[in-house]
């Protein structure tokens, strides 16, 4: 009788993993990749902060490792499974037990001890990848941004040999601070020069994972041609050329247990673009939008310039005249949070905006919006918009990064051709965005036309199957490569 393999063993290292703590798109792949690389032969344990949210999810956890000064903070790994993921936490209250979110305090502004803290989590990591777990040794670290970005320096340092691979998810956060913190994040001055993590006279984590993992990954592969060029490198496009053989552009995919209009317990299920009707009706109620003879657009974001939405202020008259509205729900900005409020008190009945973040409103938001809108001037992949496909919202949004990978654009020949799955605008401009919008409004007046767009958009693949043998075939050759592989 023929037994099943072992899977091989991974340490993935991040900020944050849904369910158990989010604040944007990393988290929800930090939280599939689990799933997505067992059936491939892979067994990840994610290593993440002991933030109070997480403590409290973790049910009655085991210690597996006491930490007595961990860059001068006692703290110790926790282990315990949530959710069906595998998770290491590591507990350390000087650091993590406060108020606020992962990054910012209760004020809105940065943790002051961000580098102590995160630079704790990557020296956390680098000892577990030395001495394991018990009887579990990681065959293959992987890390997340710059949060996990000093993990190979401190794995260096302890003769840890496994092979790393950094993941890109967002390069604008470099995870600067000052030369005079060497010494509290017992960092070696012999990795401080150009080719190692200083930057400008500074240290960037992120900067030493690009130069200390062995491979790097970004989340889509037009982000990874992107940051080659100054426009999207911001200040690291040298470091990126000269690591061009040793990087991959991966899109990532969505968890389509958890998405999927058929089953979907916070929506009116649907499997059509007609089945979408009753919960455009719940939404437009729920937001106090009157009936309307033209699209519901919506908005789920991060409030920021990224986005683009101050470019959608300037647009929205284009959607308003074609007879289209629109609901927003985010936060961020608060200068651009007002500017959304104020929008929605100088239309009301057209646009509603709603300050916070709802996981479970957003799925109402997905299932009855007719499109979602994404300007963003940068993404390096997006999942706002695979939401938007997989619910038959049609994307609307800029050609760059994974939204440029993900949406096909209802030009003529796309619309002739049957395969057209959103609307793709360039450049980055309100007019560019104003035309898109008045796009979308002619095409939802077709209604056969825009009915056709929607059920593309349903069928278009936006889970991990293209991606997650592209991880488990990189994880493969890494481990191949390493000199102490069997």
């Amino acid at each position: 009788m023929s037994q099943t393999p072992a899977l091989r063993a991974v340490l993935a290292v991040a900020s944050e993993c849904a369910p158990l703590i989010k604040t944007g798109g990393l988290a929800d792949v930090v939280g599939a990749l689990p799933g997505a690389l067992a059936s491939q032969g892979w067994a990840i344990r994610t290593l993440l902060p002991g933030y109070r949210r997480v403590l409290a999810a973790l049910g009655k956890p085991r210690v597996v490792r006491e930490l007595p000064s961990l860059l001068g903070s006692k703290a110790r790994v926790l282990a315990a499974n949530v959710d069906g993921l595998d998770m290491l936490v590591l507990d350390a209250p000087d650091l993590f037990d406060r108020d606020g979110t992962p990054y910012l305090d209760a004020n809105g502004n940065d943790w002051r001890d961000n580098d102590l803290r995160f630079a704790a989590l990557s020296q956390a990591a680098a000892l577990i990848a030395k001495d394991g777990i018990g009887d579990w040794t990681p065959e293959i670290v992987h890390l997340h941004d710059w949060q996990a970005g000093l993990t190979p320096v401190y794995m260096s340092e302890l003769g840890a040999t496994q092979p790393t691979l950094l993941t890109i998810h967002n390069i604008a956060f470099h995870g600067l601070t000052g030369y005079n913190r060497m010494r509290a994040l017992a960092l070696p001055p012999s990795g401080f020069h150009p080719d190692g993590f200083e930057y400008y006279g500074h240290i960037s984590a992120l900067k030493a994972g690009l130069t200390g993992a062995w491979a790097i990954t970004t989340v889509s592969p037009t982000y990874a041609q992107e940051l080659t060029t100054e426009e999207f490198g911001l200040g690291l496009e040298g470091v990126i050329r000269a690591r061009a053989a040793q990087m991959t552009g991966i899109l990532n995919g969505i968890d389509t247990d958890q998405w999927t209009p058929t089953s979907d317990p916070a929506i009116v299920p649907f499997s059509t673009p007609r089945g979408k009707v009753a919960n455009t009706v719940a939404l437009r109620a729920e937001f106090g939008l009157a009936p309307s003879d033209g699209p519901l657009a919506a908005v789920v974001s991060r409030l920021s310039d990224q986005k683009g939405l101050d470019l959608l202020l300037g647009a929205l008259p284009a959607l308003l005249d074609g007879g289209g509205q629109l609901v927003l729900l985010g936060s961020g900005d608060r200068r651009m949070e007002n500017d959304w409020l104020n929008a929605a008190a100088a239309h009301p009945g057209q646009v509603a905006v709603r300050i916070g973040y709802d996981e479970t409103l957003s799925h109402r938001i997905y299932a009855g919006a007719d499109a979602i809108l994404v300007p963003s001037r940068f993404e390096p992949c997006g999942l706002t918009q695979m939401y938007g496909l997989r619910y038959g919202a049609v994307p609307v949004v800029a050609r760059t990064g994974g939204l440029a990978d993900t949406v096909i654009n209802a030009n003529a020949a796309a619309l002739a051709a049957g395969c057209a799955t959103g609307i793709v605008h360039a450049p980055k401009s309100i007019a560019a965005l104003a035309h898109a919008l008045t796009h979308l409004c002619r095409l939802w007046h077709d209604r056969p036309a825009f009915q056709r767009l929607q059920r593309n958009a349903m069928k278009h693949p936006v889970g991990w199957e293209a991606s997650a043998p592209l991880y488990a075939a990189l994880y493969g050759q890494l481990a191949a490569a390493h000199p102490e592989s069997s």
